[in-house]
Formats: C-alpha cells, structure tokens, sequence
C-alpha cells in the first residue's frame, strides 16, 4: 500500500496558514503599538482602533488552531504497508460490527454476567495517541500505566543527610529522608458513540478508527476539565483542587503561588512583572522545561506586554505542531483554566512532566447496545483515568490577587 499523499498537502497548507499567522502578528503589533501610543497622549485610545486590535487577536487565535489542527492531522501515521491486523483485532471487529462474540469477552466488574469487549491493544493506543493530540495537559503531563485500580507512589519530603568524608574516615549513619505515600485511583470515564448497522456493514469503513475518534473529544473534554479542577471524587485531582499558598510558606502538598499585586488583574504600570517573578518561583531544574499554561483569553491579555526595550512577551509559533511562547517559554492553552478575576489563579508555570501525573489503568472497554436506540447501535465505551500532583515544587500559579 502507497503512503498517503494527505501528509504533503498538510504540510504545504501549513506552511501556508504559519505565513498568515505570523503576517497578522505584525500587524496586531503595528496596531496595538498604535493603541498604547494614543493612550499615553490622550489617556485613551480610539474605540475604532481598539476594535481593530481585539479583531486581530481573534484571528491569531483561529489561525493558531487551525495550525494545531492541521499539526495533528500531518503526525497521524498512515497505514503499514502489508501489515495485517492481529487475532484480536479481527475479533474485536467482528463484535464492532455483528456483535460476534470471540477473544477478549470481559464481564463488567459492577454487573456480573454483563458482557463486554476489551479493546485490542492497537485501537488502545490510536485511543490514547488521540487523547493526547486533544487534551492539553495529557500532552504535557507524565502518563503512566497500571494494572491496578489505584496507581500508589513514594515521594521523598527530603530531610536525607550528606557530608563530605575523607577516604579512610568513619562513616556514620545520616538522617533518612522523609517519604510519603500518594495515590492516584482511577475513576471511569465512559462515552457512547452511535452508528447504524448500514455504516457497520460496510467494509471500508474502518470501524475501530471511527470509535476511537468518536470517543477521542468527549473523552478528552471530560478529561481536560479533571485534570485542571476535578475534585478526585470519581475524577482525577486536578491542579486547582489543591490548597494553594503564598510561595516560600507552603507545606509538602501545597502549591506555591505568586500575586499580581491587584485584584482582578496585572499591575497597570508595570504587568510583566509578575510573570517574571512566577518563571523564577520554581527552582533552576524546573524552568530547563518549563512551560505556561492557560486560557484563551488569559493568552489575549498577556499578548499586549512588552519588555523594556518594546519587544514583545509573546512570541507566535515558529514551526508546525509547535507552541507561542511567553518570555522565550512555551504556552500550552487549556480552556478549563479559569479567566482572569478577582483572586483567580489563571496562569500556572513549571514542568508538567515532573509536576502532574496522569494513570491510565490498562484496557478499554466497550459494550454493543443494539437494543436501546434502534436503528442505531450504541457502543458504551469506558476507560479508567486518575491523576494529581506528584511533585509540588515543580508547578507555581499566579493568583490576580493583592496577595
């Protein structure tokens, strides 16, 4: 089988929409240039002008995912040349698509005698390769798998003691350092995407490929708002459920945050300084991969900063599947982060791989309900995911708080 052509065209679209964004960046510059200049002289800028600058950022905003998308789409393998699906996945076609019942019969945990179908293990990963082009803090975050409903983890609190010795000195017993144990449980997450038996009958279409990108948004959307504020009740913990205290005062299991200074927002005079300060929270080994992250529209506020000699914080993609970068750090959007208010924590910063962990318990599942919604059948399809910090120096907030 030929490699598909589909990746060339992606790659030349691309090119074509980086052109666009980084075209309409100079012109939002020009113009907010324009605006803060009319503000300085006349203490306000023209309604006409301000309108032109919001109208700008919005097409950034939609050139940037258009790239994302378009990023996603050229990174998708094509088909093996030759390659021919295992037992498994024949089997688990055959359930897909006339509900024959052959290898990887599971029964369902909660309803003895309930039958299902475990996924084989090659429409497990296109379920998670696309999990992770779609949920932001999964492609950023340490993934893990298990076995077992509850992934458990050692962390060291320090307290180990060291010295310098000579070579033939004594060498006496030194404090052991203070460890403790953390959890991350895996709850479910479950979608049920429809088909007729008409599109399941026909044999082009590749019906594993169809459930795993039907379930991909709705597993990722649940998934993303988890991972930022799930309460870890049937949930991941997300980042924001934990206590988050002023940096240099929190205990372990606690993240530090830095204020802005005013409520509700970045100090008028000087706004930057507050990012700046949040990049130096984490300690030097943190920042080598440190990245911010954020929503939209925390992103179109935090776009209009410049440094001292008039250069701008942020800085538009420069190559495909890459990220916008503030302060020469990355920028990952993630929706579910809260918008900018009083006492908001809106902005966070550090090393997501080191700080968040993310356990996927081994096997998907999916059920065929051929009954409830005729003519169409239904496929309860779950997965088990937990999640929560691991390490809580690797991540610091921002709060738009006075302190």
């Amino acid at each position: 089988m030929h490699k598909e052509t589909k990746m060339t065209d992606s790659t030349a679209e691309s090119r074509a929409v980086m052109g666009e964004l980084l075209a309409a960046f100079e012109q939002f510059k020009q113009a907010n240039d324009q605006r803060l200049a009319e503000i300085e002289t006349r203490a306000a800028a023209d309604v006409l002008l301000e309108d032109k600058v919001a109208r700008i950022d919005q097409a950034l905003d939609v050139q940037k995912s258009v790239l994302d998308r378009l990023a996603h789409e050229a990174a998708r393998p094509g088909l093996a040349a030759g390659g021919e699906p295992s037992a498994a996945a024949r089997g688990f076609s055959a359930y897909l698509r006339r509900g024959e019942i052959g290898e990887g019969k599971s029964l369902n945990a909660g309803t003895p005698g309930e039958g299902g179908h475990v996924v084989p293990v090659e429409t497990e990963a296109r379920i998670d390769r696309l999990l992770a082009e779609a949920s932001p803090i999964r492609a950023i975050a340490s993934v893990r798998q298990t076995a077992s409903g509850v992934f458990r983890k050692p962390v060291s609190r320090g307290g180990a003691a060291t010295g310098w010795v000579s070579e033939s000195a004594a060498r006496p017993q030194t404090d052991a350092p203070g460890l403790e144990l953390i959890e991350f449980p895996a709850a479910e997450l479950y979608a049920m995407p429809a088909a007729t038996q008409q599109l399941l009958d026909d044999a082009m279409v590749d019906v594993e490929t169809w459930l795993a990108e039907e379930v991909r948004d709705v597993f990722a959307a649940q998934e993303s708002a988890a991972f930022i504020a799930g309460d870890g009740i049937n949930k991941p913990r997300g980042l924001l459920d934990y206590t988050a205290v002023a940096e240099g005062n929190q205990a372990w299991g606690e993240l530090g945050y830095v204020a802005t200074g005013t409520a509700g927002g970045f100090d008028a005079d000087d706004p930057a300084d507050a990012l700046i300060d949040l990049v130096y929270a984490p300690r030097t080994a943190y920042r080598a991969k440190g990245r911010f992250v954020m929503n939209r529209q925390t992103v179109s506020a935090v776009r209009r900063f410049k440094d001292a000699d008039g250069n701008y914080l942020w800085q538009p993609a420069l190559g495909e599947g890459a990220s916008s970068t503030l302060l020469g750090y990355p920028v990952t959007e993630a929706e579910d982060m809260p918008d900018i208010g009083t006492d908001s924590v809106s902005i966070a910063f550090g090393d997501f791989g080191r700080g968040y962990l993310i356990v996927d318990r081994q096997g998907v599942e999916v059920l065929r309900d051929p009954f409830s919604a005729k003519p169409h059948v239904l496929f309860y399809t779950t997965k088990r995911v937990g999640g929560g910090v691991q390490d809580f120096e690797a991540i610091k907030l921002l709060k738009f708080g006075v302190s």
